[in-house]
């Protein structure tokens, strides 16, 4: 596999993926985005023009697609509409996007018969209880919260169909929460690391008992890679880096570590239907496919990516001021 197509490759988890295999393999990658608010062209900034093109896109578009995917190995799909609280208010998008975008790409590679691999999360899964001494694993039924996790757990299921029933060369990842650099504002490390950086005190929902498993996007990327070169067609497998955190702690050493008093938050109103635990169990890649993570240690990923927002103000700073209002517009 020569040549990638990424969809959403100018976002947050697709950018840093692009950057890995341009950096670690002779591959040579076309990004599709439609460079949507969560869409940013400067964070593929001074990548190899050689090996590397930008179009602007949209995966509903059925021309624009089949033309890049006949022209490519391999799909890697990250497009996805993916904010919780953006679907809570609008649903509509995430239909489009992510089921009908699918659904467009998977035609696309049917008829050319390339290879798929589709990015998921483990969103779809539903939540845990805070004691449950189970994580979610490739075979954990799916009980989706919200329309994002609802359209993406359809994305999935679209996939699985057209491999048993096409014969589509297609394999799934469904990853834990990402962290890193070029993640929008809106996201909860980014935003509550700009907010110190702006003197404004971070806001936690609720109590900030939910708890999140983190993973850094460059773990995630070497994950796929390895999914993509030496997965089993059909099969899906969890990414995860054994990084369970609850949201409280997570501020807490934010601040700390940007040098503020730990207790330098707010609570505000929790999102509707807020998941309450995700944990997932990586054992299958980590066994059959000998993937392993590298920021295995979270407090030094999120140091770095601490220093990266610090270092980087030009990218967030123009998302900023709108992410707070559209924040304190609900509430939160």
């Amino acid at each position: 596999m020569k040549k990638l197509l990424v969809t959403g490759g100018a976002g947050f988890i697709g950018s840093n993926f692009v950057r890995h295999v341009l950096d670690n393999t002779d591959q040579h990658v076309t990004v599709l985005d439609k460079l949507t608010y969560a869409g940013n062209e400067t964070s593929l900034g001074g990548l190899p023009d050689e090996r590397f093109r930008f179009v602007q896109g949209d995966i509903v578009d059925a021309a624009i697609v089949e033309k890049l995917v006949s022209d490519t190995d391999a799909v890697v799909h990250y497009a996805a509409e993916s904010h919780n609280d953006n679907s809570l208010q609008d649903p509509w998008p995430f239909l489009e996007t992510n089921i009908i975008g699918t659904y467009t790409l998977l035609e696309a590679a049917r008829k050319h018969n390339k290879r798929f691999h589709h990015i998921s999360t483990d969103e779809v899964y539903g939540d845990l209880e805070l004691d449950d001494p189970e994580r979610f694993t490739d075979l954990t039924p799916y009980n989706p919260s919200s329309p994002y996790s609802s359209t993406k757990a359809s994305s999935d299921l679209l996939v699985r169909a057209w491999v048993r029933s096409f014969g589509l060369q297609a394999t799934i990842s469904n990853c834990s929460n990402n962290y890193g650099p070029y993640q929008h504002v809106e996201k909860f490390i980014p935003r509550q690391i700009s907010n110190v950086i702006d003197g404004i005190r971070p806001k936690l929902y609720g109590s900030g008992e939910n708890v999140r498993d983190w993973i850094h996007a460059n773990d995630h990327s070497s994950a796929v890679l390895t999914i993509l070169e030496h997965g089993r067609i059909g099969e899906t497998y969890l990414i995860g880096a054994d990084g369970e955190k609850n949201n409280k702690d997570v501020v807490e050493l934010i601040l700390t570590m940007m040098g503020e008093p730990a207790d330098g938050y707010d609570h505000v109103v929790d999102r509707p239907g807020h998941d309450l635990r995700y944990a997932i169990d990586s054992t299958k890649l980590r066994r059959e496919l000998g993937w392993t993570a590298k920021f295995a240690d979270f407090e030094s990923g999120l140091a770095s990516t601490i220093e990266w927002y610090r270092n980087n103000e030009a990218w967030w700073r123009p998302q900023k001021a709108a992410t707070e209002a559209k924040y304190l517009a609900l509430g939160r």
